[in-house]
C-alpha cells in the first residue's frame, strides 16, 4: 500500500512564503517523477510544478521564479516553497507520484491528499 500525505498548506499574507511537504511511504521500488497541481475553487486541476528523477524540473509559467521544486530522495518526499505568493495562488494543492510498488513493479501515479493554500490580507 502506498501512500502519499502533503503538509504545510496554510493562510498566508500576500508577499509572504510556504513551504509544502509531500512524503511517499509503503512498499516502493522506484519513485521516478513527483510533481504539484493545484486547483483554484471552481476551476480545472492544473499542473504548477514537476520534478523528473534525474532532478530536471518544469514550472507552470505562472510560478516561474517564485516556486521552486525539490526532491529528497533518501526521504521520498518532494517539496514545493512557494515565494511571493499572490492571492491568485490561492486552491487546493495536490502531490503526485509516478513510482512502482514491490507488489507489482508498474509504474503508477499515486496522489496525495490535497492541501489548501490561501493567499489572503
Amino acid at each position: 500500500q502506498v501512500q502519499l500525505v502533503e503538509s504545510g498548506g496554510g493562510l498566508v499574507q500576500p508577499g509572504g512564503s510556504l513551504r509544502l511537504s509531500c512524503a511517499a511511504s509503503g512498499s516502493i521500488f522506484s519513485i521516478y517523477s513527483l510533481g504539484w497541481y493545484r486547483q483554484p475553487p471552481g476551476k480545472q486541476r492544473d499542473l504548477v510544478a514537476h520534478i523528473a528523477q534525474g532532478g530536471d524540473t518544469n514550472y507552470a509559467d505562472s510560478v516561474k521564479g517564485r516556486f521552486t521544486i525539490s526532491r529528497d530522495n533518501a526521504k521520498n518526499t518532494v517539496y514545493l516553497q512557494m515565494n511571493s505568493l499572490k492571492p491568485e495562488d490561492t486552491a487546493v494543492y495536490y502531490c503526485y507520484a509516478n513510482l512502482a510498488a514491490y507488489s507489482d513493479y508498474i509504474r503508477r501515479n499515486y496522489w496525495g491528499q490535497g492541501t489548501q493554500v490561501t493567499v489572503s490580507s
